[in-house]
């Protein structure tokens, strides 16, 4: 049984990480977008935002004035046991968020929409956000702790395309959506970008998010024709003549994920999200034992996730 005081001081710690330390691969990310980029502005924005990080880092400071909203991707074994159950788990979750927020700190960014009530704690109706996911392996008793803290405003659109619009039309509102962000300012750039194809409009919202927000730079989709598309959507973003925040340059997408779920026969739908410039995430696996093992990379789309069959049998993960 994983203790419930070891999920909550986790969780703390990976409130602090990733409110401070960008992640290894999105760094290098940025690196190499900063190597490349000749646009004036953009590279004074992609500069500066390196030498921020690396202040950041040695000051122990949130690297973003605007620290976003946190959110938590919760991952555990078929056989994981909890001490006090799911709602402890939940109010460990809320605890910690709540804690850090005033011990980073971090912005207090959540409010009620009509009242505008703020507990400056970041917790509220339904904040923070905890979504879930399930694994048959590896066996015994683990959690993944995921924290993501994405910004709450802009950055996002969806569109009900229709099978006929094909991948021509996933690629024009994919661009139409880029060029709303730069022009408008609806989302910090570069930045990595989650598309969302199929499901419900809701899951297809949740399939772009999580594209985003839990795959890390250079990975690619299990399936080799989205893997494909995946390349191609991150050359054709970088090709509108956007930069970073907007600015004229050529690197506006440091990275392109698509996830996909099965939807209705008569449509397609799509959403697109952009992360953050400051690519907040930090991952632990907690161990019944005590064992807490820190990571940068979510592994949330295993082979599991993207199962299509009724029944799941250890040997097509092994196939994979």
């Amino acid at each position: 049984m994983i203790p419930i005081d070891l999920i909550q001081t986790t969780a703390e710690t990976l409130m602090d990480k990733a409110a401070i330390e960008i992640p290894q691969d999105y760094l290098d990310g940025l690196k190499a977008a900063a190597a490349t980029e000749n646009g004036d502005l953009s590279s004074f924005v992609l500069q500066a935002m390196l030498e921020n990080y690396e202040a950041a880092k040695e000051d122990r400071r949130a690297m973003c004035g605007d620290t976003g909203t946190p959110r938590w991707y919760v991952k555990m074994g078929n056989d994981t046991r909890i001490e006090g159950g799911p709602v402890a788990l939940e109010a460990a979750l809320r605890r910690a968020t709540a804690n850090r927020t005033n011990g980073v700190p971090l912005r207090p960014n959540r409010v009620h929409p009509l009242w505008r009530t703020d507990h400056d704690n970041n917790v509220g109706i339904g904040a923070p956000e905890i979504e879930y996911g399930y694994e048959p392996s590896p066996s015994g008793e683990w959690i993944d702790l995921i924290t993501v803290h994405k910004g709450g405003l802009f950055g996002t659109d969806y569109r009900m395309l229709f099978p006929s619009d094909g991948i021509e039309g996933i690629k024009r509102f994919y661009l139409d959506s880029l060029v709303a962000f730069g022009k408008r300012g609806l989302a910090c750039q570069p930045a990595i970008i989650g598309i969302g194809l199929g499901g419900c409009k809701d899951t297809c919202m949740v399939l772009g998010k999580r594209a985003a927000c839990l795959r890390t730079v250079g990975d690619r989709n299990s399936d080799p024709k989205i893997a494909a598309l995946e390349e191609e959507l991150k050359e054709l973003g970088n090709s509108i003549g956007m930069g970073a925040m907007g600015f004229v340059g050529k690197n506006m997408v440091i990275d392109a994920h698509v996830e996909v779920g099965y939807c209705h026969t008569g449509g397609m739908q799509m959403s697109v999200h952009a992360f953050c410039l400051s690519s907040r995430r930090a991952v632990a696996r907690i161990y019944a034992d005590g064992r807490v093992e820190h990571r940068t990379d979510p592994d949330w789309f295993t082979p599991y996730q993207r199962r299509e069959t009724v029944e799941w049998q250890p040997e097509m993960e092994a196939a994979e």
